[in-house]
């Protein structure tokens, strides 16, 4: 049973995806949407005014309202308004995503983008990649303006767009969608880009042509986010690269039995399973690889609560089996009722079957959702060591979310029904503090975390 996504909506794009113009909508449906998502994330949300206020949450929606004065919005406009709407709740789990759709028709119809990606370290941008054709640019260059605004201005302007808890976790989102792809969202289309950059301490300016959305951007970059399965063995150390915690479940219940068997051939001395760069998923597949390196029976929270509502009612009748008990109990309960739901404890895998080594755990700034809810469980369970740099989700954080769409533009809203809570009980709003802390600079190609923590293994 699915309990906890991940609200990360990878950008694999198919050109059967975007085939028709963007929808235009008049001003009175954009209206009535706007209405009903205002209404609905009241009604639906566990808790709306965790992070903000609902002075400062309605005032927010009243000046989108008044906002509204064309007489019609394209797809693009309309999600951007209710994308912003939905990020003054100020949770991870709670929005509206990228604008998906307006994008792909935009850089398949060859639409172009700003050149550079950028990463944030110590809370500056910072040059990551380099699609430009002047190459005399220099990675890890801050950059303080494009087009005659200061990067603070820019950054401003995207912030408001983006769910998330706090700004670190937005620096994130940004690193993970890419910067060109937000800037594209908040400022369209550019031919040129006037930058100015930091390099060796001097301020230098440059003139970039943009470039081609898919040909020179989409083409030759990769995510940050790693689906991928792989094990393979450092000296006397195991490495399980072990993907998202979805997808088929039997095939990665296969993966992970097989791996552990070639490990125990192996007789590794250390595991090393790393959760970076992961877009979450499911408790069921995080459960089953822990199952393997627990020594006594465990839970991936300590509380888990859910509020039953209108929206989630009709939305539970319209998409799952209401004989099961999980969903009956959300149409029994009152609503706006807060209730919690019980999970029995998972049991390990035989004595014979699990490893019995040191294990470790890596984790940075992009370990989402249900990873870093992962993470946490297996830090306060002290089933391994944390190793690597804070993780930009909470582990005890507004999730378990459902989705539906928008009367009249039929844009989805994600919305948090359930809080969970980390196995130790704390509810301090940060992320997963490693044990072993190790920064992870996406500036390079080089694993810093992987690679110092091998030294530490080698040198004990």
């Amino acid at each position: 049973m699915k309990r906890l996504y991940s609200t990360l909506v990878f950008l694999l794009f198919s050109y059967s995806t975007f085939g028709q113009s963007s929808s235009m909508f008049s001003k009175e449906a954009v209206l009535e949407d706007l209405d009903y998502l205002y209404t609905s994330l009241k009604d639906a949300h566990y808790n709306l005014y965790a992070y903000t206020s609902k002075e400062t949450f309605d005032s927010a929606y009243s000046s989108i309202k008044n906002s509204i004065q064309k007489d019609s919005l394209s797809l693009l406009e309309t999600s951007n308004l209710y994308q912003k709407l939905a990020a003054f709740a100020k949770n991870g789990h709670t929005g509206i995503t990228f604008p998906i759709q307006s994008y792909g028709e935009y850089v398949y119809a060859g639409g172009t983008l700003f050149p550079l990606e950028i990463a944030f370290e110590d809370n500056k941008p910072l040059i990551r990649k380099n699609w430009s054709d002047n190459q005399n640019i220099k990675i890890g260059s801050e950059v303080l303006s494009i087009n005659g605004k200061s990067i603070n201005e820019v950054l401003a302007k995207i912030y408001p767009q983006i769910s998330a808890e706090r700004l670190y976790f937005k620096n994130v989102k940004i690193e993970l969608l890419s910067f060109p792809r937000f800037y594209w969202q908040m400022f369209g289309k550019q031919d040129s880009f006037e930058i100015e950059v930091k390099e060796d301490g001097k301020t230098q300016k440059y003139t970039l042509k943009a470039v081609k959305g898919i040909e020179e951007y989409e083409m030759k970059r990769n995510e940050i986010i790693n689906p991928s399965r792989e094990l393979k063995f450092i000296k006397k150390s195991a490495y399980l690269h072990v993907g998202n915690f979805s997808g088929d479940e039997k095939l990665y219940q296969n993966f992970i039995d097989s791996a552990f068997t070639e490990i125990k051939k192996q007789k590794s001395k250390n595991l090393i399973i790393d959760i970076r760069n992961h877009g979450g998923g499911d408790d069921s597949f995080s459960d089953y690889l822990i199952s393997y390196f627990a020594n006594k029976p465990f839970k991936w929270n300590s509380e888990f609560t859910l509020k039953t509502s209108k929206f989630l009612k009709e939305h539970t009748r319209q998409n799952f089996d209401t004989t099961e008990v999980y969903w009956q109990k959300v149409l029994t309960k009152k609503d706006g009722e807060i209730y919690k739901y019980e999970f029995e404890e998972y049991q390990p895998q035989t004595k014979k079957k699990r490893f019995k080594g040191k294990v470790y755990v890596l984790v940075n700034r992009q370990s989402h959702s249900q990873s870093a809810v992962t993470a946490a469980q297996i830090q306060d369970y002290d089933f391994a060591t944390i190793v690597g740099e804070e993780t930009g989700d909470y582990p005890s954080l507004y999730a378990s979310i459902f989705q539906y769409s928008l009367p009249n533009t039929k844009i989805p809203i994600a919305v948090s029904k359930g809080y969970i809570v980390r196995i130790n009980g704390s509810k301090k709003q940060e992320g997963v503090i490693p044990d072993i802390i190790i920064k992870d600079y996406l500036l390079d190609e080089d694993d810093e975390i992987l690679n110092e923590l091998l030294k530490k293994i080698n040198d004990n």
